[in-house]
Protein backbone atom coordinates (compact mmCIF):
# COMPACT_ATOMS: atom_id res chain seq x y z
CA UNK A 1 0.00 0.00 0.00
CA UNK A 2 0.91 3.63 -1.07
CA UNK A 3 -0.29 6.96 0.82
CA UNK A 4 0.14 9.68 -1.42
CA UNK A 5 1.28 12.71 0.66
CA UNK A 6 -0.47 15.51 -1.10
CA UNK A 7 -3.81 16.05 -0.97
CA UNK A 8 -6.26 16.24 -3.68
CA UNK A 9 -9.11 19.02 -2.92
CA UNK A 10 -13.01 18.69 -3.42
CA UNK A 11 -14.12 18.62 -6.80
CA UNK A 12 -11.01 19.70 -8.21
CA UNK A 13 -8.47 17.41 -10.63
CA UNK A 14 -5.98 14.65 -9.16
CA UNK A 15 -3.35 12.73 -11.04
CA UNK A 16 -2.06 9.51 -9.82
CA UNK A 17 1.38 8.68 -11.40
CA UNK A 18 1.40 4.67 -11.62
CA UNK A 19 4.75 3.19 -12.95
CA UNK A 20 4.45 -0.78 -13.23
CA UNK A 21 7.33 -2.96 -12.46
CA UNK A 22 8.41 -7.07 -13.23
CA UNK A 23 9.61 -9.21 -10.81
CA UNK A 24 13.02 -7.69 -11.04
CA UNK A 25 12.47 -3.89 -10.72
CA UNK A 26 12.70 -3.50 -14.73
CA UNK A 27 9.55 -1.09 -16.09
CA UNK A 28 7.18 -3.19 -18.01
CA UNK A 29 3.70 -2.50 -19.75
CA UNK A 30 0.75 -4.62 -18.18
CA UNK A 31 -1.07 -6.94 -20.16
CA UNK A 32 -4.36 -5.56 -18.45
CA UNK A 33 -5.28 -2.66 -16.11
CA UNK A 34 -8.08 -1.82 -14.29
CA UNK A 35 -8.71 0.69 -11.22
CA UNK A 36 -11.33 1.25 -8.82
CA UNK A 37 -12.13 4.64 -6.48
CA UNK A 38 -13.27 3.67 -3.07
CA UNK A 39 -13.46 5.03 0.63
CA UNK A 40 -12.14 3.90 3.20
CA UNK A 41 -14.39 0.97 4.14
CA UNK A 42 -14.47 -0.03 0.12
CA UNK A 43 -18.04 1.53 -1.10
CA UNK A 44 -17.08 2.86 -4.88
CA UNK A 45 -17.36 6.53 -5.28
CA UNK A 46 -18.53 7.83 -8.60
CA UNK A 47 -19.01 4.57 -10.37
CA UNK A 48 -15.88 3.78 -10.82
CA UNK A 49 -15.55 0.08 -10.44
CA UNK A 50 -12.79 -1.69 -12.79
CA UNK A 51 -12.04 1.49 -15.04
CA UNK A 52 -10.27 -0.07 -17.44
CA UNK A 53 -7.09 1.48 -19.27
CA UNK A 54 -6.58 0.55 -23.35
CA UNK A 55 -3.47 -0.12 -24.23
CA UNK A 56 -1.49 0.65 -21.06
CA UNK A 57 2.46 1.61 -20.80
CA UNK A 58 4.60 0.99 -18.01
CA UNK A 59 3.38 4.81 -16.73
CA UNK A 60 0.71 5.81 -16.00
CA UNK A 61 -1.78 8.28 -14.62
CA UNK A 62 -5.29 7.93 -13.31
CA UNK A 63 -6.89 11.45 -13.70
CA UNK A 64 -9.30 12.00 -11.30
CA UNK A 65 -11.79 14.81 -11.24
CA UNK A 66 -15.17 16.84 -10.17
CA UNK A 67 -17.44 13.99 -8.30
CA UNK A 68 -14.36 11.63 -7.77
CA UNK A 69 -13.57 14.22 -5.27
CA UNK A 70 -16.58 15.12 -3.73
CA UNK A 71 -16.79 15.10 0.19
CA UNK A 72 -19.35 12.33 0.62
CA UNK A 73 -19.83 13.48 4.84
CA UNK A 74 -21.09 16.72 5.33
CA UNK A 75 -19.06 19.13 7.38
CA UNK A 76 -16.05 16.32 6.65
CA UNK A 77 -13.14 18.67 6.27
CA UNK A 78 -11.20 15.44 5.03
CA UNK A 79 -11.96 12.13 3.68
CA UNK A 80 -9.42 9.66 2.63
CA UNK A 81 -9.75 7.36 -0.63
CA UNK A 82 -8.20 4.45 -2.13
CA UNK A 83 -7.42 3.30 -5.67
CA UNK A 84 -7.15 0.05 -6.06
CA UNK A 85 -5.04 -0.72 -9.38
CA UNK A 86 -5.17 -4.54 -10.17
CA UNK A 87 -4.01 -6.22 -13.76
CA UNK A 88 -2.23 -9.14 -15.43
CA UNK A 89 1.42 -8.63 -17.35
CA UNK A 90 4.16 -11.11 -18.32
CA UNK A 91 7.34 -11.59 -16.67
CA UNK A 92 10.63 -13.06 -17.74
CA UNK A 93 11.05 -15.04 -14.26
CA UNK A 94 7.89 -16.08 -13.59
CA UNK A 95 5.80 -16.43 -16.92
CA UNK A 96 2.85 -14.86 -18.39
CA UNK A 97 -0.75 -13.22 -17.36
CA UNK A 98 1.04 -12.36 -13.58
CA UNK A 99 -1.60 -10.54 -11.91
CA UNK A 100 -1.01 -8.01 -9.80
CA UNK A 101 -3.11 -5.47 -7.06
CA UNK A 102 -1.67 -2.50 -5.99
CA UNK A 103 -3.82 0.09 -3.11
CA UNK A 104 -2.95 4.42 -3.24
CA UNK A 105 -4.20 5.87 -1.08
CA UNK A 106 -4.89 9.69 -0.62
CA UNK A 107 -6.71 12.04 1.26
CA UNK A 108 -9.26 14.68 -0.18
CA UNK A 109 -9.76 18.16 1.26
CA UNK A 110 -12.82 20.18 1.68
CA UNK A 111 -11.39 23.99 1.61
CA UNK A 112 -14.78 25.63 2.61
CA UNK A 113 -14.44 23.37 5.59
CA UNK A 114 -10.92 23.89 5.88
CA UNK A 115 -10.08 27.59 6.00
CA UNK A 116 -11.77 28.82 9.41
CA UNK A 117 -12.28 32.76 8.92
CA UNK A 118 -10.46 35.14 11.46
CA UNK A 119 -12.13 36.95 13.77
Amino acid sequence: MEKLTEHAIELSSYGIVVTFLDSDGNAVAPRTVTWSLTDQAGTVINSRKDVSITNPTSIETIVLSGDDLQIITAGSRQEARKVIIEGTYDDSTLGNDIPFRQEIQFVVDNITEAVTPSA
